[in-house]
């Protein structure tokens, strides 16, 4: 379907201007070319075409525009056509001649004509009717702008001789969106410059598709001449972009990536587990990464052992294999070496989640351990630690490790990636495996012989099943005995936590062999791809559909050499077989009953699925024509060759599968009727006898011809052969065209980002309105989508899966498109980067969308076969080739010639095997339904005539088998090869020979070889003559073959070696074109050049094709070179291509050489700099004795030099060292080339601007725009107020001292902090966490404050900063949607982007210059009055080098390089091949200079512009290097410990700090410094290196790390001493360098030709032209103040960057974090070292003695708890006698491990009430560590252990409550662990205690014991009911006193009831004493304690009966002697 407009004439046009039109059709518009100053009429003659998806409504709009066209400002609209296409849908052709409407809709007198004409949609692709209009040849028509020519006449005996060969049909205008120019990227950009109204921004993706001149002139005008523009850097854009539509882009890297092994290391640190389920546990941590375990040691009787264990496992494997690989985490109970113990809990992950995390960790998370044996069960505990996996090359940013006192936010830090719920559900995954066809044989045809012989039957040779592998669990289906179309019908099911942390199912079909089973095809099904996590999102679901397994080739051999491609490791090289499955996912509800709590994997029969579930089965036609085969690598021999494509098992003649497959595939769906239908669709010129088209899979074999030395190529000439191949496959299109749609999206996303980044890299102006333009098109792309996607035909053949994916990538694109609407509205210049990053997600997003899990058509693969055997390979995406009738959803290399090179099958193609060609071959595919062919040959070049094999009854089959090309067109080739950079180095000097070999088509030539460079300039033109293309002129202008350039050096003897390759489209002039600009001649380009997947340098050349005419080449442009005698007959390339070039002056600094290796085993001597830039060039003086002095005597030479104008083109300069030997012998040490010397260009600065050269660098120029842009006053004088410092915003940071003291740092906290600080006071005081406010009057006494203080304090800063910028980052992102106007802010805020870096420095604490000030002059806040501020030092968590730009500001370091570069990625490493460093500088700029800056004061022509530079004289230095720390070394032993000292080693110092090693420590704490004399330059490298001690053997090195002093030395940043943040002259912070502030502020001043500093009163000081203020007194030790101006001059210096001209940074007080890297395992990271270095020149005054920082101490304390009472302690025993309830109670403590220093009271027998008296006293004594909060025990690990081991374990006291018994085991009823830092104050009563206070400490009051010194209160026992819920099992009294060792001494206790200070015994009832000693007593107890009131009850009413009794029995007698009266 397609609406097509033909665009006639517009006429009546006003005046004279430049005119363009613009057709817009459902939001897809297309530009005519621009028709130069044309007056009343604009004949545009052009055609458009809309392919459109579904039917025009009658109501749509089709709308033309005409403007008057501008270069450079906006398009001027003249008028607008709108025509609703009513007629049009009626008619399907209509012309119109009409008004044009003007902006307010008013009709001018402009019309226009035009012609329109609609085919709609009937099914199959219909035809247009007779009335075909033929476009009138308009002057510029070269088939840019013809109407689709789709004639009938198809029929292979009607061949019309038209100038349009129905050979071609048209060029689609959808593809002609590609269009550019030969140029490269940029000259299509230049009508981004021209913008048109404001609502349509022109788009790149729909250039005006002007002719390729006009773009060219414009482009020519707007570059002028040659600036940058016309030249792209290193880019392939000659090839890759796409000049038109017939041709499709080759692909540049030729190595496949995937299956190489790597080096990977997992790191992973157990810290802590909490809350484990069950009683009373002796938990262990088993670490399980793919098949190794590791455990940690065992912690006794504790539910929160504490490990803190560090493990790495290294692997050497490929990187799917890797990230494939499960890391298990399993907490053992009571593991011994004779039983395994039992699983508490378990977490798995898959390696490849953690790597995708940020940083590649996951760092103090908490991982939820469940046990995967029962569903039901809930959480099992949870286990603390962090996890990193490091490949080669990955730097992981360790957070800082300091002392970790935040308080442990279990949930908000579960180890989980973003976006998982913390509650993970079990989850059932059902995989079903329904049936596999197509599998390959697995025997060898032997054994089947003689299992025919016997049998006497054919049995298929191949035994499947299937094995899913997911989550670390297997399972496998039944075995099909030999079936090669085996039928299964089961289901694999998997119980795992859902969502899964692992990412892939491995699904393999494998052959069950007796002896072993090997994998026939592996598919990796990746879950993120099949499910969605949105809130629309779906669960994983997959299929019904067909997997494709590609693998080795198919034919059977014992010894596969490819089988790792079956495993699914590197690119399969052939369709192995199709597997038909599903996948569905279940939550369980694991409440229910019924449920099955199993995790095993189960395997159950499956119902089997409808044949046409997976779709209809449809007749594919897939056509292929060879048109070129080059470059066949002559390692191949001479036999003849043929090729042979394949789709699945079709086409596939050596071993493809047997026959009768494929009838039954053809014959699959409804039998006979199916067969007849297919074939009345098909055309119906095939009909041969059996209605059968035979396949023609492969060409026919052709012996090669020699091209040169190393290739062959095939002589098609003009007769192309063609392969066509019949396939049948369930018709799953649309999941292709939807993916193809995104692709395309993608494609054009990524061009236009590069164009991009080339602009910015080049300089371009306006990158930013090209990435408008990317966006612009991606919006439209993104709407384009949603309505193509939205017609998907609801058929039945859909999965759920198709379905839910269609809605996502809807959605998805959608929201993409609206975000790139808003996005392009913000991009402005200063915004460009950042939405550059989100251009970038939004590419990999749509290339992950575009991804399509379901397979439907296997990829096609073509092979090249010698003699019958696959030789090399090429595999093609169907996708990529299978047509659709809408453009969009056609695959990108669909009826295009596509430049393809093959290459080695499996590990063959690894390395320099691979690199090289195996073949070049310019193929043209086609793929389709049968039906739809009838226009398969519409793309390729035209003029040829179809070759058909004639059968029976003479009838022609269909497609041809080859076709003869009757047009060729002879052409020249003019290569113009300038020079390359950068190169490969191929020989062991170091250097290498280079020379290019340049191919086109079937020629090759060489340019010279130029001896030892890597940066040739061969400036060499070659011609190729009589170079033959075959097909129409036109074609050949916009679609020329493309060269390849291989760059070789050259050796002696032996063949050349290969060094790289890259691709370029050289530019075409027809015969009937002038040789003029634009086009002509043609601009130099840089070519990246690829060896392998990696860059190896960049080639300037330029290539142009010239179109021999009838004239022959007397018509070409002259060769006109200065022909130069000395080459002979080699051509210099021609005057207007070569490079404009003006006068330079290159200053060179010759400093010293360092670190020369040895040549050839002798030593380097007397050795001299060769520097040569362009031919030209100038030597160092002689170096006379490198050992004594290897410095340069003369400091700075000159040369001058030719150079381009255009810095671009700049040759590299090559730097050489060459050592003078006797005899007037050079031998080469080694080389450097500086491949571009933009750094060094010096320009002068502009009179009008003011220059300040380094500000500009740090303040990145943004400070101009703060408020009254304070450098634009240079008169003026500028005041900055300064506080000694400026407070970082800090959420409350305590800063941990020494003993009792607290120091808080309470800076500037936001309203709402200082309302929580009060309601806590009110609270009751807060303890460790919160802050201790209660002991404000408890001021650290500054003699309990040393260097540590400020060292932990400092890392509170840097961690709050890291936070903060956290924060502000996220903010940030929160904003983005803000206008640009906010953004500008945002931009310069040093937090913006620098995640994880510290990288705010001292001084921009705050996001503007401007606000700084305010801060600074406000004054301090009040708080700060009552605590004191501890100083504080920076800690960079990276090196220094990486801070200051490695101390490079004026002294630059060469590496010499020397030795070929390894070829195998392993090593590579530059390294190795380092034999020693130059050190210098340049100085490059055009002479002559302005005169000032001779003119200036001081200036010593000597030293040119290198003025003010230190001598090079030795120097003696005192080096003082601080060792603080080291963290996560590398384990060096086998028990996973390594006990690490330092090795110092300077010049001939060695230091070796053995009897000083750590035992047993992976983050040891070394606090020592070392001083060491040096003599610069000699001794400059300082090494230092953490080594393993070991008993026995040597000593291993873990790890070292290199500094390079000297540049340190003679930086501006002043690297010798750090500037501390305040002076003082006494305390832990005294002033460390033996120049007091002042002396240093003048010295700056003075070398920086300064003016200042003046002191002033009032504390003022002015330097320059800024004043600073400050503080003017200081206390010495005893207390008097003195007047001092060192505090001003402090200020100054920490601010010196704000100093204009001469300021720079200049290092802090600090402590650096370097990597250790060990030379064994390069790039990988063994741990990290805290150090810094102090250096002190010999000759000034001494510094005073080092810093102490050795580590503190611990300090002793004695922990006294008395237990008083428990009571409501549950009762456990039964009696025997009453079978009362009853326990023997008694309370167990410690406090370090439990082993060491449990203490048990006595036992409160037989307490019947819970209630336990005990008055008992524990004492323990323990040392501590107030600064880490931990306590300290040395203790022997084992009984084999050498020394005792330090432990740092926090402080937890741990009481439990036990029930006695005496034979059995004594039972445990709970307990309570308090951390002495921080534990919830004890209850007043035993009423109030409550389960509240364990369960709901956050709320609690919280106290420390180091803070309270005693505590009294009751506190909870708890433990786990059979529910797993806590329960209180009692409450204990106790009394907890703190005191330290010295206190305890003074006044003694003891332990239990013991003297001194003894406690009275309990008063316990006497019941306690056991019954049988004295059971009356205890009888009487247990009566009367009981039953007393029943007792007294009954004793009463006894009374009252016998009373009673006695009344009655005695009345009668009474009354008688009453009656009787007795």
């Amino acid at each position: 379907m397609a609406l097509q407009l033909q665009l006639r004439t517009v006429s009546g046009l006003r005046g004279r201007a430049d005119r363009i039109a613009k057709a817009a059709f459902r939001g897809l518009s297309f530009y005519t070319r621009v028709l130069e100053s044309c007056e009343d009429e604009a004949r545009f003659e052009e055609t458009f075409r809309w392919p459109v998806a579904s039917n025009i409504d009658g109501n749509e709009i089709l709308e033309v525009q005409v403007f008057n066209y501008s270069k450079v400002f906006t398009n001027r609209l003249i008028g607008t056509f709108r025509m609703v296409l009513q007629k049009v849908v009626e008619e399907g052709h209509v012309e119109v001649t009409d008004t044009l409407i003007d902006d307010n809709n008013s009709a001018i007198q402009t019309s226009i004509s035009i012609e329109i004409r609609y085919q709609a949609q009937d099914g199959t692709v219909g035809t247009w009717s007779d009335k075909e209009f033929l476009e009138t040849p308009g002057p510029h028509s070269e088939g840019d702008s013809r109407p689709p020519l789709e004639t009938d006449s198809l029929l292979p005996g009607l061949r019309q001789s038209s100038d349009v060969s129905p050979g071609k049909s048209s060029q689609q205008p959808a593809d002609r969106s590609f269009r550019r120019a030969g140029k490269g990227v940029f000259s299509a950009m230049k009508l981004g410059k021209a913008r048109p109204t404001k609502d349509d921004h022109r788009k790149q993706d729909e250039p005006a598709v002007l002719e390729a001149e006009d773009l060219d002139r414009k482009a020519m005008r707007l570059g002028g001449g040659l600036d940058p523009d016309t030249i792209s850097l290193a880019s392939v854009t000659a090839v890759t972009t796409n000049v038109s539509n017939k041709r499709s882009k080759p692909d540049i890297k030729m190595e496949p990536s995937a299956g190489r092994p790597m080096d990977y290391q997992v790191s992973i640190t157990i810290i802590e587990a909490r809350q484990l389920v069950g009683l009373n546990m002796d938990p262990v941590v088993c670490v399980e990464v793919g098949e190794e375990k590791k455990y940690t040691s065992m912690k006794e009787s504790t539910n929160c052992p504490y490990y803190n264990e560090y493990f790495v496992f290294d692997f050497h494997v490929p990187p799917d294999v890797m990230f494939d690989k499960i890391i298990k985490l399993s907490v053992i109970h009571s593991k011994n070496l004779l039983r395994s113990g039992t699983l508490v809990g378990s977490f798995k992950m898959d390696v490849g989640t953690v790597y995708t995390q940020p940083e590649h960790q996951f760092y103090h998370k908490w991982a939820i351990l469940s046990d995967p044996e029962d569903l039901t069960a809930g959480l099992k505990g949870y286990l603390k630690c962090d996890i990193a996996v490091v490949g080669k090359g990955d730097n992981i940013k360790t957070p800082h490790k300091a002392n970790e006192t935040e308080e442990d936010d279990i949930e908000g830090n579960l180890l989980l990636p973003d976006g998982v719920p913390a509650e993970r559900q079990w989850a059932r995954f059902y995989i079903k495996i329904y049936r596999a066809e197509g599998l390959p044989r697995m025997n060898t045809s032997i054994m089947a012989n003689v299992k025919k012989a016997l049998i006497g039957e054919n049995k298929d040779l191949v035994d499947p099943y299937v094995q899913v592998v997911f989550a670390g669990q297997k399972g496998k289906t039944s075995v099909q005995k030999s079936s090669y179309e085996p039928l299964w019908n089961e289901q694999i099911i998997f119980t795992e936590m859902f969502p899964p942390l692992c990412k892939r199912i491995k699904v393999q079909i494998r052959d069950s062999d007796k002896v072993n089973d090997v994998a026939i095809g592996t598919h990796f099904i990746d879950l993120r791809k099949i499910s969605n996590e949105g809130d629309k999102g779906y669960l994983p679901t997959f299929g019904p559909a067909w997997v494709n397994m590609y693998g080795s080739t198919r034919n059977y051999t014992l010894m596969d050499e490819h089988q790792e491609l079956n495993e699914g490791l590197g690119e399969g090289v052939s369709f192995r077989a199709r597997l038909l499955m599903s996948l569905a996912v279940e939550i369980l509800d694991t409440s229910n009953p019924e449920i099955n709590s199993s995790t095993e994997v189960q395997v159950e029969q499956a119902t089997s699925v409808a044949d046409n579930c997976t779709g209809k089965m449809e007749e594919f036609f897939l056509f292929g024509a060879f048109l070129e085969a080059t470059m066949i690598d002559r390692k191949i021999g001479d036999k003849p060759i043929n090729f042979e494509v394949t789709i699945g098992n079709y086409g596939n003649q050596i071993d493809g599968t047997a026959k009768p497959v494929l009838r039954r595939k053809k014959e699959g769906g409804d039998g006979d009727e199916e067969e007849s239908e297919l074939l009345q669709n098909s055309s119906e010129d095939e009909g041969g006898e059996d209605g059968e088209m035979v396949s023609v899979s492969s060409s026919q074999p052709m012996k090669p011809l020699v091209t040169d030395r190393n290739y062959f190529h095939l002589p098609y000439l003009e007769k192309k052969p063609c392969i066509y191949i019949k396939s049948w496959w369930q018709d799953q299109r649309r999941r292709l065209y939807n993916a193809n749609i995104m692709d395309k999206i993608a494609d054009k996303l990524e061009e236009g980002l590069n164009d991009v980044q080339e602009m910015i890299k080049t300089e371009k102006p306006h990158p930013e309105r090209r990435l408008r333009g990317v966006l612009e098109e991606l919006s439209s792309g993104c709407l384009r989508f949603v309505t193509l996607a939205d017609k998907d035909q609801h058929h039945s053949s859909r999965t759920r899966l198709d379905r839910e994916r269609l809605k996502s990538c809807m959605r998805e694109l959608e929201n993409m498109g609206q975000q790139a609407t808003t996005l392009r509205s913000q991009v402005k210049k200063n915004t460009m980067k950042d939405k550059l990053k989100l251009v970038q997600n939004f590419l990999q997003k749509l290339r992950f969308l575009a991804d399509e899990p379901q397979h439907t058509i296997p990829d096609i693969f073509i092979w090249m076969m010698s003699n019958n055997k696959r030789i090399a390979y090429a595999r093609v995406p169907s996708k990529d080739i299978l047509y659709s009738i809408v453009d969009e959803e056609m695959g990108k290399d669909c009826a295009k010639v596509k430049t393809v090179f093959l290459k080695l099958p499996g590990k063959r193609g690894f390395g320099p095997a691979g690199w090289t060609v195996q073949a070049k071959m310019e193929i043209y595919l086609w793929l389709g339904l049968n039906k739809q062919r009838k226009d398969f040959l519409s793309g390729l070049p035209c003029g040829f005539e179809e070759k058909k094999i004639a059968r029976g009854q003479n009838l022609p089959s269909f497609p041809p088998i080859s076709l003869l090309y009757t047009k060729k067109q002879v052409f020249q080739l003019r290569a113009h090869m300038y020079q390359a950079r950068s190169l490969f180095a191929a020989d062991s000097s170091g250097l290498s020979d280079p020379f290019a070999r340049v191919f086109f088509t079937s020629q090759s030539q060489c340019t010279e070889v130029l001896n030892e460079t890597l940066c040739p300039t061969w400036d060499q033109l070659l011609v190729f003559d009589n170079v033959e293309l075959y097909g129409e002129a036109h074609e050949m202008r916009d679609d020329p073959p493309i060269i390849v350039i291989e760059i070789y050096d050259q050796d002696t003897v032996g063949k050349a070696d290969f060094m790289g390759r890259t691709f370029a489209k050289p530019v075409v002039k027809m015969s009937d074109e002038q040789y003029c600009p634009p086009r002509f001649p043609p601009q130099l380009e840089y070519y990246q050049i690829y060896r392998g997947n990696s860059t190896a340098g960049d080639l300037l050349a330029a290539f142009e094709l010239l179109q021999i005419g009838p004239g022959g080449k007397s018509d070409l442009p002259p060769i006109d070179g200065p022909t130069d005698m000395d080459r002979g007959p080699i051509l210099p390339v021609p005057l207007g291509i070569r490079p404009v070039l003006s006068k330079y002056r290159v200053e060179i600094l010759f400093w010293g050489l360092r670190d020369l290796k040895r040549v050839n085993l002798a030593q380097v001597d007397r050795p001299r700099v060769d520097i040569e830039c362009a031919g030209k060039g100038v030597q160092s003086a002689l170096i006379q004795n490198y050992k004594k002095n290897p410095n340069f005597s003369t400091l700075v030479k000159w040369f001058e030099v030719d150079l381009p104008e255009n810095e671009l083109l700049h040759p590299p300069l090559n730097i050489r060292v060459v050592d003078c030997r006797a005899f007037g012998r050079y031998t080469l040490v080694g080389s450097h080339a500086v491949s571009s010397l933009r750094k060094f260009i010096y320009r002068p600065p502009d009179k009008k601007a003011q220059h300040w050269n380094m500000t500009a660098k740090h303040l990145k120029g943004y400070l101009a725009m703060a408020n009254g842009a304070p450098r634009s006053r240079p008169t003026g004088e500028i005041v900055v107020n300064m506080e000694p410092e400026v407070p970082i915003k800090k959420m409350e940071t305590m800063v941990k001292l020494e003993a009792n003291s607290e120091a808080v740092v309470k800076v500037d906290l936001s309203e709402e902090e200082k309302e929580k600080k009060k309601k806590k006071k009110k609270g009751g005081g807060g303890g460790g966490g919160g802050g201790g406010e209660e002991v404000e009057e408890e001021e650290p006494d500054e003699s309990m404050l040393d260097w540590w203080s400020k060292y932990f304090a400092s890392i509170e800063t840097m961690k709050e900063q890291l936070r903060q910028q956290e924060a502000a980052a996220a903010e940030a992102e929160e904003k983005e949607e803000m206008e640009i106007a906010e953004e500008i802010k945002l931009d310069d805020s040093p937090m913006k982007g620098f995640k994880g870096q510290a990288k705010s420095k001292e001084k921009s604490k705050a996001p503007k210059e401007d606000k700084k000030k305010k801060q600074q002059a406000a004054p301090e806040l009040p708080e700060k009055k009552n605590k004191q501020k501890i100083d504080e030092l920076k800690v960079f968590n990276k090196e220094l080098e990486a801070e200051f730009d490695n101390f490079e500001d004026w002294l630059h370091t060469f590496n010499l390089l020397r030795g070929k570069i390894g070829d195998n990625d392993d090593n590579a490493t530059e390294e190795e091949r380092i034999v020693g460093r130059f050190k210098g500088s340049l100085c490059v700029y055009k002479v002559p200079l302005p005169n000032d800056i001779t003119k200036e004061a001081g200036y010593d022509p000597t030293f040119g512009m290198f003025q003010g530079i230190p001598s090079n004289d030795p120097i003696n230095v005192l080096v003082r290097v601080y060792i603080v720390r080291a963290t996560d070394l590398h384990p060096a032993d086998i028990n996973g410990k390594a006990d690490p000292y330092i090795a110092i080693k300077l010049g001939k110092t060695d230091i070796k700090d053995k009897e000083n090693y750590i035992s047993k420590q992976l983050n040891p704490v070394f606090g020592k410094s070392f001083d060491i004399e040096a003599t610069f330059p000699m001794e400059s490298m300082l090494t230092v290196a953490v080594y393993d001690w070991d008993l026995v053997g040597t000593d291993d090195l873990i790890g070292e790390t290199k500094i390079d002093l000297e540049n340190r030395y003679y930086s501006k940043h002043r690297a010798t001493c750090g500037v501390a943040q305040t002076y003082s002259i006494h305390g832990y912070n005294v002033w460390r360098d033996p120049m007091k502030p002042s002396q240093i502020l003048s010295k700056l001043c003075k070398e920086g030709k300064v003016d200042g500093p003046h002191f002033g009163p009032g504390g003022r000081v002015k330097v320059a032209n800024r004043v600073f203020t400050g503080p003017t007194e200081i206390e010495d030790e005893n207390g008097q103040k003195k007047q001092t101006d060192e505090h001003l001059a402090l200020t100054v210096l920490r601010h010196w960057e704000d100093i204009p001209r001469a300021g720079c940074k200049l290092v802090p007080e600090h402590v650096e974090t370097r990597p250790l890297l060990n030379p064994d395992k390069p790039g990988i990271e063994q741990g990290r070292l805290e150090m810094w270095v102090d250096m002190f020149p010999m000759d000034m005054p001494a510094p005073g003695p080092a810093t102490d920082i050795s580590p503190r101490k611990p300090k002793k304390y004695e922990l006294r708890v008395i237990v008083w009472n428990t009571d409501e302690v549950i009762l456990e025993d039964d009696d025997y006698f009453t079978g009362e309830k009853s326990s023997d109670i008694f309370v167990r403590g410690w406090l370090k491990g439990q082993q060491e220093d449990k203490q048990d009271t006595d036992v409160h027998y037989h307490s019947l009430t819970g209630e336990g008296n005990f008055n008992w006293r524990y004492i323990f004594p323990f040392d501590y560590l107030a600064a880490e909060e931990k306590i300290v025990i040395s203790k022997k690990e084992s009984m084999f252990s050498w020394d005792e081991t330090e432990y740092k374990i926090p402080a937890r006291l741990t009481l439990q409550v036990w029930d006695a018994d005496h034979f059995s085991a004594d039972d445990f009823l709970g307990a309570i662990e308090l951390d002495l830092n921080r534990f919830p104050r004890g209850a007043k009563t035993s009423k109030l205690c409550s389960l509240e206070m364990v369960t709901n400490e956050a709320e609690l009051p919280m106290v420390s014991i180091f803070k309270q010194k005693r505590v009294k209160g009751w506190w909870p026992f708890v433990a786990r009911d059979e529910n797993d819920e806590l329960e209180v099992t009692g409450k204990v009294e106790a009394e907890l006193h703190l005191l330290t060792a010295e206190e305890a001494e003074k006044s003694p206790a003891g332990l239990a009831r013991n003297e001194p200070d003894p406690l009275e015994k309990p008063n316990r009832p006497d019941t306690s004493f056991i019954w049988f000693l004295n059971p009356l007593k205890s009888i009487k107890y247990l009566i009367c304690t009981r039953y007393k009131w029943l007792i007294i009850k009954i004793v009463l009413a006894l009374l009252l009966l016998i009373m009673v009794a006695l009344f009655l029995y005695s009345m009668p007698g009474y009354m008688v002697k009453k009656l009787l009266g007795a």
